[in-house]
Order: structure tokens, then sequence, then C-alpha cells
């Protein structure tokens, strides 16, 4: 009997002295875990963070064109002066829409243009009224109705990114409709005006710059 509560006692120290250590271990175990846990936490928060993706769609958002190339880098005329301004006061200063900007001022429609909001413009450069036989482009600009209707027809109610012109059918401020083709940075407007600078930002508009004069049926 004596024999027998001599090994049970050994055993009881034994686990008294184990229990510590299981202890130390399981809390050890429980801090590993833990770890983990904030590990895997924390990984799905990246894409929350700036990376290259989200910079790429940023990049893919701006201006696109081989004529955007020609934009002035720094001042008003610049993208970044543009963005502040209406879009009727932004094109003012850019040299290359000098002639849409006399037609629209001839038209009456600068304070139409920039009072209004979330429309697009499909801007025709100076190349693109160049394109029109001189005694008929004086004609038109003389011509305050048909003027009016030439111009209203580049504008659409709405700001339309690159994506909505891939194969988009749009009615403009004219009330008739024009249509987009395209894909990238290759945009077309009733199949013969190419986009060469595309997504530009102004104040209460986003701008084409398109190289063909648009007329509406």
């Amino acid at each position: 009997m004596s024999t027998l509560r001599v090994r049970r006692s050994v055993a009881a120290v034994a686990a008294v002295a184990v229990l510590p250590f299981a202890l130390a271990a399981c809390s050890d175990s429980g801090n590993d875990s833990a770890s983990g846990s904030e590990s895997t936490s924390q990984a799905p928060a990246a894409p929350d963070s700036p990376s290259a993706d989200s910079s790429a769609d940023t990049a893919m958002s701006g201006p696109f064109g081989p004529a955007c190339a020609s934009v002035p880098k720094e001042g008003s005329g610049s993208f970044d002066g543009m963005a502040k301004d209406p879009v009727a006061t932004a094109a003012s200063n850019n040299p290359a829409l000098s002639t849409l900007v006399a037609a629209v001022k001839k038209a009456g429609l600068v304070d139409t243009l920039n009072n209004a909001e979330n429309i697009t413009v499909f801007a025709p450069t100076n190349d693109a009224f160049a394109k029109i036989p001189q005694a008929d482009l004086d004609k038109v600009l003389n011509d305050k109705t048909t003027l009016t209707k030439i111009l209203t027809y580049h504008v659409v109610g709405q700001k339309l990114t690159p994506k909505q012109l891939e194969n988009g059918t749009f009615e403009t401020l004219e009330k008739s409709t024009l249509t987009t083709k395209g894909s990238g940075e290759s945009y077309t407007v009733n199949d013969t005006s190419k986009v060469v600078c595309g997504n530009v930002p102004t104040a209460n508009a986003t701008v084409y710059i398109v190289d063909t004069v648009l007329m509406p049926k």
C-alpha cells in the first residue's frame, strides 16, 4: 500500500510540473494563431491601397490620342488648367480650337455651354474646319440658325467614357443622333471623324477633339 501511495505522489508531482509547460505551449500556439489571423486579415487590405492595377486604370481614364501631345504642359491651356474651367472657356485656351471658339461666340452659345452640366463635346480642330471650302464656311459662320444647329450637334447631354464610345448611339442637343465606334485609343464619330485627343476633362464636360466637323442629317 505504501509503495502505491508513493507512486501516486510521484505521478501527481510530475503532472503539476508538466502543467505550466502545457499552458505555455497552448499560449504560444494561441499567439501564433493570432499572428496568423492578423496576417490573413491584413492581406486582403492590399487592394484598397494604390497598386499597379489601379494606377493603370487611372492612366487609362486620362486623355489619349496623338493630338494630346500638342497640348501645353502648364498653364490655362494644359489639361490641368482646362479641368478647372467650364468647357467653352477651356476651349478658348487651346489654340487648336480657335475656329470652334469663334463659331461658338458667333452663335451665342458660350453661356449655354459653360452653364450646362455633365455634357460631352466633340470639338473639331482648326484643321477640321479647314476641310470645309472657305466660301461654305463663311456662309455657315454668318448664318446663326445653321451654325447653332451644327454646333449643338457636337454636344451630347451626358459625360461619355471611352468605353461608351466603343459602339454607341447618342442623342445630341440638336435633337438628332450621332454614332461612335472603336476601342482602346482609336475611335470614330459617324464613321468619318476621328478622335485625335479624347477624354479631356473640363469643369463641366468631357471633350473629345475630332479631326472632321460633324454635320447633322
